[in-house]
């Protein structure tokens, strides 16, 4: 789609380092597999949001769902436009729609924070420049294209990326860079996941930290 024409950078000039190498090797964490092999493990969480044990991924996810924690994440470039992706026709959840930067889960016993960096790398090739929390929200999200449901404890992060951005084909078809009023009108055009609306709104103070108060 049609990139905005860069504006001033605001709220940008702080970097930190998260410590995260995207050439190093980012194959799958032992503690997501069972003797097996097969299987991906999520942390499941009570009502309060505390650790109660972990759950297979897809199971989690089938109705009525599991409460578990997972993240999402919303990265910002210099001019305060927000990285968009859509998500790669092959995943089995939420096939080929805009989301936002990256959404996940983190590891059982992995920090939030960790995740969420790791994550970003696998999926777009680059580590977040900055990464800030924003807050936790939950919710209980069905969707209707899968039959599949999401009832997540999520923790939010907001940041800046300044390195070129290199998407994983099998995570990711496609991405931009976007203002606030061209996601106004990609969101208008096109299908968005179920979560997007939910998970925005919430980060939304946190973004205008970053990206200024025109979000």
């Amino acid at each position: 789609m049609p990139q905005s024409l860069p504006t001033e950078p605001t709220h940008f000039d702080a970097e930190v380092d998260t410590g995260l190498d995207v050439e190093t090797d980012v194959s799958a964490d032992p503690r997501t597999a069972s003797a097996t092999g097969t299987e991906i493990l999520l942390e499941l969480v009570d009502d309060e949001g505390a650790t109660i044990g972990t759950a297979e991924k897809l199971w989690a996810h089938q109705q009525p769902g599991r409460l578990h924690r997972a993240f999402s994440v919303f990265l910002f470039d210099r001019q305060g436009r927000l990285l968009l992706q859509r998500r790669a026709l092959g995943k089995y959840h939420s096939p080929g729609v805009w989301s936002n930067t990256c959404c996940g889960h983190p590891y059982p016993d992995e920090p939030p924070f960790v995740a969420a960096a790791r994550r970003t790398a696998e999926e777009l090739g680059v580590a977040p420049a900055l990464l800030c929390e924003a807050g936790t929200v939950r919710y209980d999200l069905p969707d209707e294209a899968s039959g599949l449901i999401e009832r997540e404890w999520n923790h939010l992060f907001v940041g800046l990326v300044t390195a070129p951005v290199r998407p994983n084909p099998d995570e990711v078809d496609d991405f931009a860079f976007v203002t606030a009023q061209e996601l106004r009108e990609l969101r208008a055009e096109r299908p968005f996941s179920v979560w997007f609306e939910t998970v925005f709104e919430a980060a939304l103070p946190g973004i205008r930290e970053i990206a200024g108060r025109d979000w």
